[in-house]
């Protein structure tokens, strides 16, 4: 296991314990949603989702700007503490007030893909 997937599982086993972040579920919709368009294509909109709403230096909503159902991929940045740049440094000390990093952004959605396919899998 390299180091970002160590990362990467200490992170989501820490998200776990956590009675907010736990209570966020893939739907059968989602699964539905997922089963229609791969998972090539669920992580398509992952990045897209990211370098729009989380990787700018300035958000003019931070805190807002994920909502809470109508995509795998946003239940999953609220599982896994990636909806919004607070949360971002709060649960992954990514810091705020600077663009993410292609490494950064890269991680995030590596996040959200492996819970996302841990939740698919269930």
């Amino acid at each position: 296991m390299n180091e970002e997937n160590k990362k990467i599982e200490k992170v989501l086993e820490s998200l776990s314990k956590s009675n907010f972040r736990s209570k966020f579920h893939l739907k059968p919709k989602d699964i539905e949603y997922i089963n229609n368009k791969g998972m090539d294509t669920i992580k398509q909109h992952a990045n897209d989702f990211i370098s729009k709403r989380l990787a700018p230096e300035v958000i003019p909503n931070d805190g807002k700007q994920t909502p809470m159902r109508g995509h795998p991929v946003f239940i999953a940045q609220h599982a896994t503490a990636t909806c919004c740049r607070g949360c971002l440094y709060k649960w992954h000390k990514i810091p705020k007030g600077v663009n993410l990093s292609e490494e950064q952004k890269s991680y995030v959605i590596d996040v959200i893909m492996e819970w996302i396919k841990r939740e698919y899998e269930k």
